[in-house]
């Protein structure tokens, strides 16, 4: 377990033995993550969970590094009782519109995988996805569970600006942007939902841990889903 300093009042921790984005990596840096924040340490204001990594941001007024780094390693290095069962994951449900207007890359992502449109739909739809951590932007959210066969390549010349809520693949992930933005990823659907509302407690729809299902809907569902 590597900690090192990020900047003055943060730190970043790197568990043994997670040095890739994925499942396993998803679910050790949660299990990190939750352990801290139930740990309720001292000095510690906010826990940023990554792909790989675990971000602290401390008050470095009341406690140093030394001190936090100290009691981070205690709480992680303990024994969790075997009687302690982690908490369910929250399961959200985003309906998608697949249609060709929403899913300027469907055809690529099928090609690459040598599958129909309508099959990399079905996979996509069928699969039980988990919120590996939030970045990039507010709200956008980098899901594991991706079928291996949908992984594809981020687009060799990015587009200027991706729409709201679209649903898109990049490598072994697949996304959802937030808000309208530059983006190379490729870009299979829309949902109609909001990801990001600054006047909604809290502002973003999805966390890290939470599961997702994507569910297929109509153009028309769409459009009475938008108002």
């Amino acid at each position: 377990m590597q900690i090192e300093p990020l900047g003055d009042s943060a730190l970043i921790l790197r568990l043994p033995g997670v040095s890739l984005p994925g499942e396993m990596a998803t679910e050790a840096v949660l299990a990190a993550t939750a352990r801290l924040r139930a740990a309720a340490i001292p000095g510690i204001v906010e826990l940023a969970p990554a792909s790989t990594t675990v971000g602290v941001y401390y008050d470095a007024t009341q406690r140093p590094f030394a001190a936090i780094q100290r009691a981070i390693l205690e709480v992680l290095a303990a024994n969790v009782p075997r009687s302690v069962k982690p908490t369910s994951a929250r399961v959200v449900e985003i309906p998608v519109c697949y249609e060709d207007e929403f899913a300027p890359d469907l055809a690529d992502v099928g090609r690459h995988a040598s599958l129909s449109p309508d099959e990399v739909v079905q996979r996509h739809a069928a699969a039980a996805y988990r919120v590996g951590c939030v970045g990039f932007m507010p709200g956008f959210p980098y899901l594991t569970g991706l079928p291996p066969e949908l992984a594809a390549p981020r687009r060799a010349v990015p587009r200027r600006e991706v729409a709201a809520g679209s649903v898109a693949i990049g490598g072994s992930q697949t996304g959802i942007y937030p808000s309208a933005s530059p983006g190379g990823w490729n870009v299979i659907g829309r949902t109609p939902l909001r990801l990001l509302d600054v006047t909604r407690q809290p502002p973003a729809l999805l966390w890290a841990g939470d599961a997702v299902r994507f569910r297929a809907i109509t153009r028309a569902e769409f459009q009475s889903l938008a108002r």
